[in-house]
């Protein structure tokens, strides 16, 4: 049954033009460059108690002394970004959830009891293989619409609300692709109003926001720690590629 997964999503990758490595879907001349040094967190922003480098990853972590008032980011110091890709290996514990934040807003206040707060696109990320509770979902973080798109549709969002086009993959194919307890490698490719998420190179997700009022244009990146139970999240390899829009 993979091999048969796998050779539909190559014959789909060739319909489309879209290619399984991620140099194939930037334009000419625009590279990936690194947004995290492996030494320390240049670059990022976020609470220092609960933030750190270890071993050449960066690591969230909340505790029962170290506790995140509220879902609490590490936020990228860039600028707003438009199209991109964004690629990064992550591994988490199953205990909570995280998410890479992106064409979101910073929301700050200096009378805020958590200071680390990004409001917009969220890809969901999970150490969980039982759908639809899985990394790869789009989340509307502090917005109204919850689940944009869940790992295995494409969808669209109209002002009319959402439509599923098609579906991507089967629940025991997501049990074999996802990596339990390990790392996994994630891309997100925004062009426009839509959006693509990869596990693994593998097509997860295709959404294209339609709404006139709510589809976001740009923002900045960040990384998640939710509130709730004690949890750790790992990043590592987090690579960015921009370009303007065409």
């Amino acid at each position: 049954m993979r091999n048969v997964f796998l050779a539909f999503f190559a014959m789909f990758l060739a319909v489309s033009g879209y290619g399984q490595s991620p140099d194939g879907f930037l334009p000419n001349g625009v590279e990936f460059q690194p947004l995290f040094n492996g030494k320390d967190l240049s670059g990022w922003d976020g609470d220092p108690r609960l933030w750190s480098v270890q071993d050449g990853v960066i690591r969230g972590e909340t505790t029962t002394e170290k506790v995140a008032k509220g879902n609490t980011f590490l936020v990228w110091k860039g600028e707003p970004i438009r199209d991109f890709a964004i690629r990064l290996t992550f591994r988490c514990n199953a205990s909570n959830n995280s998410g890479i934040q992106y064409r979101s807003k910073h929301i700050t206040s200096q009378d805020a009891p958590n200071p680390w707060v990004v409001r917009g696109y969220q890809h969901e990320l999970r150490n969980e293989v039982t759908l639809p509770n899985v990394s790869g979902f789009i989340y509307d973080e502090g917005g109204k619409r919850g689940r944009l798109c869940l790992a295995g549709e494409k969808a669209i969002w109209t002002a009319e609300g959402k439509k599923v086009l098609a579906n991507l993959f089967k629940p025991t194919e997501f049990q074999q692709l996802f990596r339990l307890d390990d790392w996994n490698d994630v891309m997100i490719f925004a062009k426009g109003n839509n959006f693509q998420h990869y596990l693994n190179n593998q097509l997860v997700l295709d959404f294209s926001d339609n709404d006139p009022k709510l589809t976001l244009a740009e923002g900045i990146i960040a990384l998640q720690l939710h509130a709730g139970k004690p949890m750790w999240v790992e990043f590592k390899n987090i690579e960015l590629a921009t370009w303007a829009n065409k």
